[in-house]
């Protein structure tokens, strides 16, 4: 479990997070919305430890995260596995590296021992045979899922995913989703997914927390979204099911002439 209370977090005077608190459980896709330039990207990052919070306190379990040193917050970030928004894969290395890369850091396994977990984690997410690949020779799909491989090279407690399907075809998004609602539910990890995709969010979002102007503006579970009583969150779900609608009809070719004729 996670737990932040009373989160601020300002970036040259500007206040981006304003006294944001919720619990994040075990076990669960614990999701994080809103639209871009919300604060839920920054949030993530603080509850990852990746930036700093000005206020307020975060508890990873029952250890206070927020009054750790570095060192003290290295045994931590051994339990976390992160999945950027781009994949943040390294060029230069190939995707067996890449994977590995987490356990040459962390841990003083052999080469041998490094080796099997690696070839399990590609098997897991379905890219047995392609560690010899570059970055440059993958797919999108294919990059999130060597992103996820890496994620959880070192069986993570802790999962944090900055909009994993970005970028991504419906049905690849799907694909993404499904593996990161089965590893989860699989390991019993406590999952965080920062995304303002609404399929992912109806697909496998079970805790919901809604970011609006850096402020928690409302959270339940996905069953209550679209009966809340909250203005923001209703015109974020329409404007995000409208967008949706809009595009598949465009690329199915059933929208022609401007934006004037839908008015």
């Amino acid at each position: 479990m996670i737990r932040c209370e009373h989160i601020c977090k300002s970036f040259d005077g500007k206040q981006v997070l304003k006294d944001i608190s919720a619990e994040f459980l075990p076990g669960e896709i614990n999701m994080i919305i809103g639209r871009s330039g919300s604060g839920k990207t920054v949030l993530i990052k603080c509850i990852a430890g990746l930036f700093n919070v000005d206020g307020g306190e975060i508890y990873y379990g029952d250890t206070l995260f927020t009054s750790l040193d570095f060192k003290q917050r290295k045994a931590i970030r051994r339990d976390v596995g992160m999945i950027f928004q781009g994949g943040a894969l390294l060029d230069s290395l190939t995707v067996e590296d890449n994977v590995r890369f987490p356990l040459d850091m962390f841990t003083e396994q052999s080469m041998a021992e490094k080796r099997e977990r690696v070839e399990f984690c590609l098997r897991r997410v379905n890219l047995d045979g392609a560690g010899k690949l570059y970055p440059a020779e993958l797919s999108g799909g294919m990059t999130k899922r060597v992103a996820i491989a890496r994620a959880i090279v070192m069986n993570p407690r802790y999962l944090f995913c900055d909009e994993p399907n970005s970028g991504l075809d419906p049905v690849t998004s799907n694909v993404i989703d499904r593996l990161i609602y089965d590893i989860t539910k699989e390991y019993g990890i406590t999952t965080i997914v920062n995304t303002h995709d609404m399929n992912s969010v109806m697909e496998i979002g079970e805790k919901i927390v809604f970011i609006n102007n850096g402020c928690k503006e409302w959270e339940g579970s996905s069953a209550n979204l679209f009966t809340a009583d909250n203005e923001a969150l209703n015109d974020f779900v329409f404007a995000s099911s409208m967008a949706k609608t809009v595009k598949a009809a465009s690329d199915n070719g059933h929208i022609s002439g401007n934006w004037n004729n839908m008015r």
